[in-house]
């Protein structure tokens, strides 16, 4: 009996620590994810072209303005060449007041990235607070890309596409209208797409001549278990919620994001960034 009693509290005391760990130390700190892509169609101008991408803040849940700030100092000390952002900047349960909309808007204006910064909206944001949204980023001097598209230019004339979805959940998305532009531009050799839902990548990927799909949402899950992976994931993250996946000629990346959602855990998943580096060879 003595024995079992040892066997049990040791037990608990063991998933004691596993949840002062996944509340206290998983949700703190920052890895950058760095990885390489060979790509024949990246126009020469953008050889070894560097993007950020970060996603899923869900400010002031476990992601306050002093974790944002070294957040951006990673991210500069990178020196990216384009910077891009896949949504849910809020979190719908959050607590925030003017000035929070104000000093996060401040912060994430330090980013630096010469070639443009790029943002999408996720299902939090429209359910939160979409007006506020839309203005932090703007205020960050960030392009907000709803069903639309920018084209960058490098120094001898060539295009990179960059087109950004709206939320699927939120029925914000409208895929047609931010691409279907792309069939008259035969030109553009490089296409990137931003959503934030990455389970919608089938369609995209399938329907269209893209290069680049970047998402984030699933959190890789928040919690994961050595071999088993994501204890669970939200709606259209059932199918795409690692890292890395190849679509046709299309490469799918997710950021497994920065912060929480719905409960203020992490395990064996780090809050991270990614880093890509676009090379022709």
């Amino acid at each position: 009996m003595k024995r079992l009693l040892k066997i049990t509290f040791f037990i608990l005391a063991i998933i004691f620590l596993i949840i002062i760990y996944a509340r206290y130390i998983g949700t703190m700190g920052l890895t950058t994810k760095e990885y390489t892509i060979i790509d024949k169609n990246i126009p020469e101008g953008f050889d070894g072209l560097k993007i950020v991408h970060f996603s899923d803040i869900h400010y002031n849940r476990t992601i306050t303005l002093k974790k944002i700030e070294s957040i951006v100092k990673e991210i500069n000390l990178i020196k990216p060449d384009i910077v891009v952002f896949t949504g849910d900047l809020l979190d719908k349960d959050a607590i925030l007041t003017n000035t929070d909309y104000d000093e996060l808007g401040k912060i994430l204006k330090k980013i630096n990235a010469p070639s443009g910064k790029y943002a999408i909206l996720g299902n939090h944001d429209y359910e939160k607070e979409e007006e506020n949204a839309i203005k932090i980023l703007k205020n960050s001097n960030f392009t907000y890309l709803e069903n639309t598209y920018d084209i960058i230019y490098d120094k001898y004339g060539n295009k990179v596409f960059i087109g950004g979805i709206g939320s699927v959940i939120q029925n914000k998305d409208d895929i047609d209208k931010a691409l279907n532009s792309l069939s008259n531009k035969d030109n553009i050799s490089y296409k990137i797409i931003l959503i934030h839902e990455p389970d919608i990548a089938d369609e995209i990927a399938t329907g269209y001549k893209i290069n680049l799909i970047l998402a984030g949402h699933s959190h890789g899950g928040q919690i994961r278990l050595p071999l088993i992976g994501a204890l669970y994931t939200p709606p259209y993250a059932k199918k795409y919620q690692n890292e890395y996946y190849k679509i046709n000629d299309c490469n799918l990346y997710i950021s497994t994001g920065i912060g929480v959602s719905t409960i203020n855990y992490r395990l064996w998943d780090k809050p991270s960034i990614n880093f890509y580096r676009i090379n022709s060879h």
